[in-house]
């Protein structure tokens, strides 16, 4: 009888032991399958809310990486296991990449914004962002008019100090303003403002024609007398 309890615990304790393996394998696998569905999860997120999001982000893949890392122990022979993890690492990677560089360009962004732009203000007066994007958001129906009449002035008092490079930001900032007025025309833009703006196009236009005709005959006459020196 001894004999047979002695066996009968040794076969008690072998299956325990089994036991706490297969756990510990079971747990290690888990961990791997919620790291990587994670990393997905990360890379189907919203640009945006990713980048407005990204410290917290970043701060629970750490601790699923290392979870993950740790479950590779366990796990070193499952070679699956193992390129599942790689491959999630090289794809979180690249989302990083591609974050970090979205908050640069955000924060340069902002930092221009700030900074603002000299010819820009002048145009469209202090505090009116126009900003790389150029939607011109900050314009409606109750101000276009008025936007455009300081943009014609202040285009009209000073175009001959524009340069070339000058005349393309004006033409840029005037093509990117009569886009806007395409949107503010269906939000309730009176007739009255609309035609107003019409005649002060056509008075824009020619203007603005000659001053880049000459400043190209400028640019030219300069090149040339370079290249004689």
């Amino acid at each position: 009888m001894k004999n047979f309890n002695l066996v009968l615990g040794t076969v008690l304790i072998a299956a325990g032991l089994t036991s706490c393996k297969d756990e510990a394998k079971e747990t290690a696998e888990h961990n791997v399958d919620h790291y990587v569905v994670f990393v997905d999860s990360v890379n189907g997120l919203d640009a945006a809310e990713r980048a407005a999001n990204w410290a917290a982000i970043d701060a629970e893949y750490q601790a699923r990486v290392a979870e993950a890392d740790a479950a590779m122990a366990t796990l070193k022979d499952d070679e699956a296991a193992k390129k599942r993890i790689e491959e999630s690492k090289a794809k979180y990677d690249g989302v990083k990449m591609q974050a970090e560089n979205e908050a640069k360009a955000k924060m340069e962004a902002e930092a221009a914004a700030k900074a603002g732009n000299p010819m820009a203000d002048k145009l469209f007066g202090p505090g009116n962002v126009v900003g790389n994007d150029m939607t011109f958001s900050w314009v409606n129906k109750d101000n276009i008019l008025s936007v455009y009449q300081k943009f014609y002035e202040t285009f009209d008092s000073e175009k001959d100090e524009y340069s070339r490079q000058d005349l393309d930001k004006v033409k840029a900032w005037y093509e990117a303003l009569d886009a806007r007025k395409n949107t503010v025309e269906k939000e309730g833009l009176s007739t009255s403002d609309n035609n107003k703006i019409a005649g002060i196009k056509l008075k824009f236009a020619p203007k603005f024609r000659w001053e880049r005709l000459t400043a190209k005959g400028e640019e030219n006459k300069e090149a040339k007398e370079k290249a004689d020196k």
